[in-house]
């Protein structure tokens, strides 16, 4: 839906929400002192390291590194984009989410809301008037012997909610389009189209029909599939205010009704090699909709598990659609998660190949996908011979711009390393050629712990001791780099109770979001009953940098201008208070 979310609504959400029971609900969580704490669902261990806080409602793996609140863990752990988040994090609490609309009445925010309800309903009862029609439509029996042609049980078919659309024009046209409202509504879902004389018509006819389902499980399109009449082999809904063909992915429901965290996830072709992988026991593979994997695809997938594997034809269109993939996917790599290729023989596919030889032999050729390394050269190589001056000239200038968006060090290092070989160069000559990422990663335990790194870290952690002494606004003067962000952040905590939770949700999409939630996680050292003694000499320590800032920039004016009787009594108290301190 279109809109912001408030950024009130999110705080009130937090506010609402216990992060223990979100966590719990995914991960089953032990007791441990004052917090609780699992195995991380993040990454393999068998000690646990995942500590879910109750009073900073924030969760942070000593292990991997990863941390954040509810919505941050719903993201990670469902593989949710944040408003998507927002959107189930709210529905646990029985809550909608209002939008925001520049130059929209509350009434009309109110009336698009309801708008999204009632498509999202009529979706539904489309999906389900296909799946009658599988049944009792005069040509059942054809599209179910065609079915059972395809070697899908009935089990199968009721699981995916796969259907059949009438050969007639007007099915879905006479069953949900009796006023002039539902048929535009229709129309704009593109179960019908309008010709240029005014006349409707179903938008599929004598069709296979696959639903597609978002991540809430809503279905928000269609897929067609021809039994043997002309046209398209495929009809995919078409863009609507409900479907976004390159946000979705075939499939991703049903697998993560089975897998919240698997192991893989294989992308494939087609409904039909979704359908009978799953058949097969193979619940955890995807179609990406009949276009290359988006990079929107590829982060929701990197959010479920850590292996990717694509495969496809071995076709000239597959292997394109591969190196799409790989190409949207080289900003997303991250250390930790995998991603391969596999091509299967000419004229095979994961259907005819789990059909006719099994699913432990369809699982062999994926444990021997080709690694995302190899595949990067061996495309480039294709068309490149590295034997001569002009052939690595050329690599060098193919491999350069993709290497540059490659964020993860070990991904980076290894193709450095390999480009290295080709080129017949020292690994360190290429240094000079391949920048490196804009944005180098930098641990808490990395930053150097300045007295205002720490006072901000210790107010992220524990937001009730902004409360505990008054905001000094001079101290905005105090030429130290981050002082106006310590500002920002004393004034949040001052003004209201929050939580580590709610105050980095604040932060969120500014620049000082990423430094923020590292400090969040810097380890302090500090008992319990030491923080507030810390933190309060902090700020002592500060108001005495000031003290001095401002004393002898006092002094330097009285050096050069005559200071004013207010200036002059300023400056001897700044000396009072800097004697009293030695």
């Amino acid at each position: 839906m279109a809109g912001l979310i408030p950024k009130s609504f999110i705080h009130d959400l937090l506010d609402r929400a216990d992060i223990v029971e979100v966590v719990d609900s995914r991960v089953p969580l032990k007791k441990a002192g004052k917090n609780h704490q699992a195995c991380c669902p993040f990454h393999n261990e068998k000690t646990p390291s995942f500590t879910v806080s109750q009073d900073k409602q924030f969760y942070h793996c000593f292990g991997c590194g990863e941390h954040g609140n509810a919505i941050d863990f719903l993201m990670n752990y469902d593989g949710l984009d944040f408003p998507d988040a927002v959107e189930e994090l709210a529905s646990m609490l029985g809550l909608d989410v209002p939008r925001e609309q520049s130059n929209t009445t509350p009434q009309q925010q109110q009336q698009r809301q309801q708008q999204q309800r009632q498509d999202s309903e009529l979706m539904s009862q489309c999906a389900r008037y296909y799946q009658h029609q599988l049944k009792h439509h005069a040509q059942a029996e054809k599209a179910i012997s065609y079915l059972k042609k395809r070697g899908l049980t009935g089990e199968i078919v009721k699981k995916f909610q796969i259907g059949y659309a009438g050969d007639e024009w007007d099915g879905v046209l006479n069953t949900f389009g009796r006023s002039g409202q539902q048929r535009q509504q229709l129309v704009d879902l593109k179960l019908v189209n309008r010709n240029d004389n005014g006349r409707h018509y179903d938008f599929f006819r004598d069709r296979i029909m696959f639903p597609i389902h978002d991540r809430r499980g809503r279905v928000v399109g269609f897929g067609g599939r021809v039994i043997d009449s002309d046209g398209p082999k495929y009809l995919n809904s078409p863009e609507t205010r409900l479907f976004h063909k390159g946000h979705e992915l075939y499939g991703f429901w049903h697998l993560q009704q089975q897998r919240k965290r698997p192991e893989q996830v294989v992308i494939v072709e087609g409904y039909m090699d979704v359908v009978s992988l799953a058949q097969a026991g193979i619940d955890y593979a995807v179609a990406s909709l009949g276009t290359a994997t988006t990079t929107e695809q590829l982060q929701r997938l990197f959010r479920t598990t850590s292996t990717v594997v694509c495969c496809y034809d071995g076709d000239r269109a597959g292997r394109d659609a591969a190196w799409r993939a790989l190409e949207n996917a080289l900003p997303l790599l991250k250390d930790g998660v995998d991603m391969r290729f596999l091509f299967l023989a000419d004229g095979e596919d994961p259907d005819s190949l789990v059909q006719s030889k099994g699913a432990e032999a369809f699982e062999q050729q994926l444990a021997q996908a080709t690694s995302f390394i190899d595949y990067f050269f061996e495309h480039l190589l294709a068309d490149i011979d590295p034997s001569n001056d002009a052939g690595r000239s050329q690599l060098l200038s193919e491999a350069k711009p993709r290497i540059e968006k490659v964020a993860s060090d070990f991904y980076r290092e290894s193709l450095m390393e390999k480009l290295a070989n080709l080129l017949r160069r020292d690994r360190s000559q290429l240094e000079r050629y391949v920048d490196k990422p804009k944005q180098q990663r930098m641990t808490p335990q990395a930053m150097k712990m300045t007295p205002l790194r720490k006072a901000i870290a210790l107010l992220l952690q524990y937001p009730g001791l902004g409360q505990t002494v008054p905001v000094r606004e001079e101290l905005g003067q105090l030429r130290l780099n981050g002082v106006e962000l310590f500002m920002q952040l004393h004034r949040q905590t001052a003004a209201q109770a929050m939580t580590t939770a709610q105050l980095l949700e604040a932060w969120r999409d500014t620049e000082f979001h990423g430094a923020l939630e590292k400090l969040a996680v810097w380890e302090h050292q500090l008992d319990e009953e030491q923080i507030n003694a810390e933190f309060y000499d902090i700020f002592v320590f500060l108001i005495d940098q000031y003290v001095e800032q401002r004393a002898n920039d006092l002094l330097r004016k009285e050096q050069t201008h005559q200071l004013n009787r207010a200036e002059k009594q300023e400056y001897l108290m700044l000396l009072q208070h800097l004697r009293k301190k030695q």
